[in-house]
């Protein structure tokens, strides 16, 4: 009997513990925030926050219908296809700043909100700060901006 247990000790030890059903290693490794900056009017100005797990925080500050803090969650899947999609389209190759006098920012008009947005994931960080007055800023930021809203619902904080 004794020898019986000590094997079943010894096998046991040896198992990993089975993984949990709704995780997976990709929804473990990522994070990502939007901040909308305030602009010379009433531009909506919150911060919303992803993680590739789902989980959901959003900051409202100023002419955004429900300010302070608000959770919610989306499916690990979408999270994860949003960070699929940021990853696809180049995210990391952005440059870090999309404002006036900046490279790459030729053409500026003045008075127009901005936007900051950091994503961290499988080991890499970039943030890149976009003044919406840089017209030379790629098309596919703005799209990956709104993308990002959609994607964690930040409209219905908003209010828009």
């Amino acid at each position: 009997m004794r020898r019986l247990a000590l094997l079943l000790g010894i096998a046991a030890c040896g198992r990993s513990p089975a993984p949990e059903p709704h995780a997976s290693p990709a929804a473990a490794h990522g994070h990502l925030s939007l901040e909308r900056r305030p602009c010379f009017g009433t531009c909506p100005v919150y911060t919303v926050t992803l993680e590739r797990t789902g989980a959901v925080i959003f900051e409202g500050r100023r002419f955004v219908a429900d300010t302070g803090t608000h959770t919610a969650s989306i499916p690990a899947a979408r999270a994860d296809s949003l960070f699929r999609a940021l990853d696809a389209a180049g995210w990391f190759t952005f440059a870090d700043r999309y404002t006036m006098g900046e490279p790459g920012c030729e053409h500026f008009a003045t008075d127009l909100p901005s936007v900051i947005t950091e994503v961290r994931m499988d080991g890499r960080v970039k943030r890149v700060e976009h003044d919406h007055g840089c017209r030379d800023a790629p098309a596919a930021l703005d799209e990956l901006e709104r993308r990002i809203d959609q994607a964690t619902g930040a409209g219905k904080w908003v209010g828009r």
